[in-house]
């Protein structure tokens, strides 16, 4: 039998809201035993936190109706029922459709969202004023096979290097499972696909200084032994768990922000909905000035025109898009390889 909701106050900006839990004993993470209400109470300790990182933004939410061993879906146009204080605002996507998606501005809706089964927040890199021109940079950086965490370890470090150059300021967070993901603000004057641009610049010259240790290679089986750089993260409508977001993994792990001299002796799995919220009251959080200093794009963009010139052209774009002006053929290279 369902246990009764709570109803508990959650304060922000216009004041206290009262917020319900229904089914707050239901257990979400079975090896740690964390419930529903655990994981609202969560929302509320970093919630300050969480709304700067990802208000503001249009957001996806990850839910989960029973746990998150259990059946899950991705909610995108704002839930019947959303309460009057959770705004929306409407995107486009890479389809040309456009429909509205839901934006977070206090505590109290992510706690709702909660409510509505959520585990894992999605945002968007760009504001809610400006959805088609992002003010952040996003780079993924994904151990492969035969890799893991302390392999992304030396590739952050350089690619902060290589984003210094380009006039950015870098910042870090752990994805929540193994790898990172670096961000550098950036003024919002660019659209999607000149951003994606200057990531595959990024990326490339990052290759460049680590070819043994990164891989740009979109097709899995090219990839070996090696971190992935996921230019395709910074398309549109594609987004990584946000900062202070739970992950739907045993352990109830959280993508949570780091400073860099933190980086060579982190360990990732530390990072839960149970010890996050201790470790803020601590030290604060990494990502307060993030967007303090918004950079520009223009050295990666001149990165870019130098690597067309020689020869090196578009990347894939992922399979749900729509065919792109430049983009090579999406088929497997095996695969092309047979056909030839």
């Amino acid at each position: 039998m369902a246990s009764e909701a709570v109803v508990f106050p959650v304060d922000g900006p216009d004041g206290v809201r009262e917020m319900r839990i229904s089914s707050p004993g239901r257990i979400l993470w079975p090896g740690p035993g964390i419930s529903k209400l655990d994981l609202a109470r969560y929302m509320v300790d970093v919630g300050k936190e969480f709304v700067a990182a990802n208000g503001d933004r249009p957001l996806s939410l990850q839910r989960f109706p029973d746990s998150i061993e259990g059946e899950q879906f991705f909610s995108k146009n704002p839930p019947k029922g959303t309460p009057e204080f959770i705004r929306s605002v409407t995107v486009v996507y890479p389809s040309a459709r456009a429909h509205p998606q839901l934006v977070i501005d206090e505590p109290a809706a992510a706690v709702w969202a909660v409510q509505m089964n959520t585990v894992v927040f999605h945002p968007w890199p760009s504001r809610a004023e400006n959805t088609d021109n992002p003010d952040q940079l996003r780079i993924d950086l994904d151990p492969q096979p035969g890799t893991d965490f302390d392999d992304a370890i030396p590739a952050a470090l350089e690619l902060r290097s290589v984003l210094a150059e380009a006039g950015l300021t870098a910042f870090l967070k752990t994805s929540g499972n193994r790898g990172l993901h670096v961000f550098a603000p950036i003024k919002p004057v660019r659209e999607f696909l000149d951003v994606r641009h200057a990531v595959i610049a990024a990326a490339r010259e990052l290759e460049r200084r680590m070819p043994g240790k990164v891989t740009t290679s979109w097709w899995k089986e090219e990839r070996g032994e090696r971190v992935f750089v996921d230019f395709n993260q910074a398309n549109r409508d594609r987004t990584m768990a946000g900062a202070y977001s739970p992950r739907a993994l045993a352990h109830a792990p959280v993508s949570c922000p780091i400073e860099w001299d933190e980086l060579q002796n982190v360990d990732p799995r530390s990072f839960t909905i149970t010890t996050v919220p201790e470790r803020l009251r601590k030290i604060g959080d990494p990502w307060a000035d993030l967007h303090a200093n918004p950079g520009t794009i223009d050295v990666l963009l001149a990165w870019w025109g130098r690597d067309l010139a020689a020869g090196m052209g578009e990347l894939p774009f992922p399979p749900d898009y729509p065919k792109m002006p430049g983009e090579p053929p999406r088929v497997q290279p095996s695969r092309a390889k047979k056909q030839d």
